[in-house]
């Protein structure tokens, strides 16, 4: 089967659409900012193809070509849109990566993101607390063995 008019319409609105869709136009560039956080886009890709054609029916009387064969008339077209679509932006500094949404189920992705930072800090806060409980129980163990010993001097 030779080579058929519609093909030539779809290989150049693929080759387009390859073109414009690459793994840059998903996970964007990254930009980095004056602190050194990397900031990455995140966005999804729609799109969507379509080509068709029509042959007309060849007159009895049609000229032959400079080939020699006689073709019948051809007529199509092929069109294509895209839709980018920014769904996230990954940040990247020193002490943690997130995910921030741009949706709009941001304020529960926020919480999610956030949540082991919360829960390490709370963590954190008890030990703390833990800490300077054992410190103030240690200084008051030294004024009293301090006291004891003033009270057998005299």
């Amino acid at each position: 089967m030779g080579d058929h008019p519609i093909e030539g319409l779809m290989s150049a609105a693929m080759e387009n659409i390859q073109e414009m869709v690459e793994v840059n136009t998903i996970v964007g560039d990254a930009v980095e900012t004056k602190d050194g956080t990397v900031i990455i886009p995140i966005s999804k890709v729609n799109f969507g193809f379509g080509a068709g054609g029509a042959e007309y029916a060849v007159p009895k009387k049609k000229k032959k070509d400079k080939k020699g064969s006689s073709q019948a008339g051809f007529g199509g077209g092929s069109g294509a849109g895209v839709m980018l679509n920014p769904m996230a932006f990954l940040v990247v500094d020193e002490n943690q990566v997130r995910l921030l949404p741009v949706s709009g189920n941001a304020v529960l992705d926020q919480l999610l993101n956030v949540a082991p930072q919360v829960i390490d800090q709370l963590k954190g806060g008890n030990k703390k607390n833990k800490e300077q409980q054992e410190d103030k129980k240690k200084e008051k163990e030294a004024k009293t063995k301090a006291e004891e010993r003033a009270n057998i001097k005299l």
